[in-house]
Parts: structure tokens; C-alpha cells; sequence
């Protein structure tokens, strides 16, 4: 049975660790009443100029809550990982094995049945494919089966017609990318995505996590007692309204992308868009490295993380949204603002994981906790930290 701590006497047994910039302090601060008010383990780091000026973790990791939570601690960030696919994805654009415009089966000659032979790479980038979910039913273990998952792609169709809207692909999004760069590189996404893009982060970050290092991940579970929030009931409300329709089953088609992200077999499949695991501080590195130098991305095509390619109301997550190739960008409304600048990039992942950029200010920032709350984009957790990190930290 789990151990059962009392706010105070958790923060008591396991403590904040890591390093704070005095600047910084109030941010700290604040990551702790968070803490202490839902016994959780979590961590939190930011980078202003290149430097790490907060990078805390505290709580505990396992759900016996016995084990504490370290500073390389992964746990799965589920769509905060959606960027980093697309990172791997332009730095094949700018080394010219990709072409943005190119349609995804000039690649993949099998993926232009069903209507599919027009969509393009970068409409897949920003959610304008309309391959949003699978029409037919999934077997659950179908999402841990590459060649399964392939055959299923290639057979699906789209949910309107490519480019004429916008719609979040939740699940697809990450498969068709990945089998993008498994065939203009010959070598499996995740070692490829080890090889060019996790070798320069500060941590790890595994889409597929080798088995005698899956004891060490955080596991993850509902923060109990969290309310909804309106992003979930706004989504709730559309499921329940047509339980075949495209947003029911972008994420309950196979109903394990809901369950089992414990397990052993979600933990070593290759899931890009929704089972990387991954540490705060090596989400964080990868958004400063994006904002300062070309190692992750030479300047030819590190803009694309930050400029505007869809606008529109999604259909998916039945809100407005903006998106670049691949990130997230922020905009008005409580869940979705990356900061006080409308030029921050990012992207949120279900239950409260968050990574983001703010160019303006020069910080990258990423939260991550194994207690999921019932949040779709950026949860108050986040905006809480958020605010706290621009009225007491950057202004104060």
C-alpha cells in the first residue's frame, strides 16, 4: 500500500534539492507551496542566457512514495515531447533529406492511399493533415507493434481534406514523423533522435526507454482531489457528444493510449507523440539551446519553431490555437499564454507537463511531476509558476 504522507510531512521526508540563482528565489518558493499543497514529486528548471538559474526537484517519484525524486529523474512528459519529434524532423529539413512542402509519400510511397497522397510534411508539423485519429478500432496492442502501427497509417484516410483546417493530431502526429525520419536516415527514430538531438540535452530523453532503466522512471498517476478544468470539460463535452467522431477516438482509439503508461510495454514502445520521458532539466536545455545556438538547429531553419503556420479554431481540442512546425505558440487565454510575449513557443502535455521559449525574455522553462492534474494545455500549476517567475522574477 502506498505510504500516506501529510503535505508538511512529505516536504519534510523529501525535501527541495537543486540549485537557485538569489533572483530566482520567489519562483523556488513557490514550487514549494505547489508541493506542499498536493503531495507529489515534481521538478522545475529554467535557463535564462545559456545558465540554469533555477533547477529544483522535490517529492517522491514511485507511488509507494519510498524512492525520492533526483535531479536525472525521467517521467513521461507525454505531448511536451511533441517538439523535440519535430526538432529531429527540421534538422532533416536543413540538412535537405526532408523538404517541408514535399508530400509525406514522395518518403513513404505506401502512406498516399486513402486519399493521403497530397498531404505534405508540413502539414503534418502543424496539425493541417486531418489525420487526427483512426476511423476503424485498434486493438490496444496494436500501439506497441511498429509494423502494426505502419500498416495502420497506410490504410487510414483523412478526417477532411488535408490543408483546409486545422485539427490537433494527438497520437498520428508523432508515427507518421518518426517513420518520416526512419526512412531518409534508414535508422529507428528513437536511436536516430539519441544520436543528433539527445546527445547535446542536458539529461535524458527517451521515446522508448531501455528496459533496465525503466525502475528508475517516475510513475505517474491522478492528482487526487484535482478538479477538472475548462479545457477537459470543454473536451469531455465533445467526446461524449458523438462517441464516433474525430475527437472521441483521436484519444480513445485504442483505449491503451489511456491507460498502462506504467507499464512496461508503453514504456519501451516507440510513441513519439505522447510516451517521452524525459527530466525538467533536459526539456529545459533543449528550448535554450533553440533560442542561442545552431546545435540543435542551424539558424536556416530554427525560426520555424516560432513562426505562425495554422490558426484556427481546432477541431480537436475545440479552442482556439496557433500553431508553428511543431510547437505550440502562445496566445491569449489562461491555458494557453507561454508568458507575458507573443512570440513564445512551446507545447503542453496532457495532466501538467510543460516546456516552453520566450525569446523576448531569453528563458526556456519546463516543469515536469508524476501527478497528473485534469488539465489539456498549460495547468495552474504551471500558471501559477508562470506568473510568479514574470511579477516576482524578470520585473520584480
Amino acid at each position: 500500500m502506498p505510504v500516506l504522507f501529510a503535505p508538511d510531512v512529505f516536504m519534510t521526508a523529501f525535501p527541495r534539492q537543486g540549485q537557485v540563482d538569489p533572483a530566482f528565489a520567489p519562483l523556488a518558493d513557490r514550487f514549494d507551496q505547489l508541493i506542499s499543497q498536493t503531495p507529489q514529486g515534481a521538478a522545475l528548471c529554467v535557463y535564462q542566457s545559456g545558465r540554469p538559474v533555477v533547477n529544483i526537484w522535490a517529492g517522491a517519484r514511485d507511488k509507494a512514495a519510498t524512492q525520492p525524486w533526483q535531479e536525472t529523474t525521467q517521467v513521461n512528459i507525454f505531448s511536451a515531447g511533441k517538439p523535440l519529434v519535430a526538432v529531429a524532423v527540421l534538422r532533416l529539413v536543413a540538412e535537405g533529406k526532408l523538404t517541408l512542402d514535399a508530400p509525406v509519400a514522395h518518403y513513404w510511397p505506401a502512406f498516399a492511399a486513402g486519399g493521403k497522397a497530397g498531404i505534405t510534411v508540413r502539414q503534418v508539423l502543424s496539425h493541417r493533415s486531418g489525420l487526427c485519429a483512426f476511423h476503424g478500432r485498434v486493438p490496444d496492442a496494436a500501439i506497441f507493434d511498429p509494423e502494426q502501427v505502419r500498416a495502420l497509417l497506410e490504410q487510414e484516410s483523412p478526417w477532411w481534406v488535408p490543408g483546409s483546417d486545422q485539427g490537433y493530431s494527438p497520437i498520428l502526429y508523432g508515427w507518421i514523423l518518426a517513420e518520416l525520419v526512419r526512412r531518409v536516415t534508414g535508422t529507428g527514430f528513437n536511436d536516430w533522435f539519441q544520436q543528433h538531438i539527445g546527445v547535446h540535452l542536458d539529461g535524458a530523453v527517451d521515446f522508448g526507454v531501455p528496459a533496465e532503466r525503466q525502475s528508475l522512471l517516475a510513475d505517474v498517476a491522478a492528482m487526487k482531489g484535482a478538479k477538472a478544468e475548462a479545457g477537459v470539460i470543454r473536451l469531455g463535452q465533445a467526446m461524449k457528444a458523438d462517441a464516433q467522431g474525430v475527437v472521441n477516438k483521436a484519444f480513445t482509439n485504442p483505449m491503451s493510449l489511456m491507460v498502462g503508461t506504467n507499464g512496461n510495454a508503453w514504456r519501451s514502445a516507440e510513441i513519439p507523440a505522447a510516451n517521452g520521458h524525459a527530466s525538467a532539466r533536459a526539456l529545459a536545455s533543449a528550448y535554450d539551446q533553440l533560442l542561442r545556438d545552431d546545435v540543435l538547429l542551424p539558424a536556416s531553419v530554427r525560426e520555424l519553431c516560432w513562426q505562425l503556420q495554422s490558426e484556427a479554431d481546432d477541431r480537436i481540442l475545440q479552442t482556439p490555437m496557433r500553431f508553428s512546425c511543431g510547437f505550440m505558440l502562445s496566445q491569449a487565454g489562461e491555458d494557453k499564454a507561454l508568458g507575458v510575449n507573443h512570440q513564445s513557443f512551446g507545447h503542453a502535455g496532457a495532466g501538467g507537463c510543460l516546456g516552453f521559449a520566450d525569446p523576448v525574455a531569453g528563458i526556456s522553462y519546463a516543469f515536469v511531476s508524476n501527478q497528473m492534474a485534469q488539465s489539456l494545455l498549460i495547468d495552474a500549476r504551471n500558471r501559477a509558476l508562470i506568473d510568479c517567475l514574470y511579477q516576482e522574477c524578470l520585473e520584480g
